[in-house]
């Protein structure tokens, strides 16, 4: 059975599009973003195409491309449009796939609707990324509360970046949720380094 999940980060520039390169390689998955906020000529999808080496992957078009580099509810009332939830459509694929979110669960989509509600209502189990930062804890406490206050399926956590022992393990005590691993901060972020950063993954 094919595995489908959204990647998800305590916030936004924790590296969610890295690590769904490296969980695509791995899993040789599909790809898709639902929405592209900001510069299109630069969009996530062309930054996994660069960074992935398989033949099976295959990306799909994003459901909304937005033109600012903001809120995609803000994003999308310059650009004239109004997202609704009934337009996302999962990829019609037998494989694997990753989906990719936007910031964090409490991005707004429009006056109503977060990403946490578009998680909820594609019905995907969640893979959480966090960074070691000073409120890291808090913020990752927080998502995985959401989460959970939400019966949103979380099938673990992967720490990106410089490691921090102490915080890793608190949140790992506290939460009792799945480590799936530590992606270590890539030198050269290339073809390479995302096949052997798969390494440090375990989807158990």
């Amino acid at each position: 059975m094919a595995q489908k999940y959204f990647i998800t980060g305590i916030g936004t520039g924790i590296g969610k599009t890295i690590v769904s390169a490296i969980l695509i390689e791995k899993l040789n998955a599909d790809y898709w973003k639902p929405i592209q906020s900001g510069d299109l000529s630069q969009s996530d999808s062309l930054a996994i195409e660069s960074l992935i080496s398989n033949e099976k992957t295959k990306i799909h078009p994003e459901t909304y491309r937005l033109n600012n580099p903001l809120s995609p509810h803000l994003s999308a009332k310059l650009d004239g449009i109004e997202i609704a939830l009934n337009q996302f459509i999962l990829p019609d694929t037998d494989n694997n796939l990753i989906v990719e979110g936007a910031g964090g669960l409490m991005v707004p989509l429009n006056n109503k609707e977060l990403i946490l509600d578009l998680i909820k209502y594609l019905n995907l189990e969640v893979i959480l990324i966090s960074q070691n930062y000073l409120g890291s804890i808090n913020h990752t406490l927080l998502t995985i509360n959401t989460l959970r206050q939400h019966n949103i399926c979380i099938k673990g956590i992967i720490f990106n970046g410089e490691a921090n022992s102490e915080s890793e393990s608190y949140i790992l005590n506290y939460t009792q949720i799945n480590h799936l691993g530590n992606i270590p901060t890539l030198k050269n972020l290339d073809k390479t380094s995302i096949i052997e950063a798969g390494k440090s993954i375990d989807l158990i």
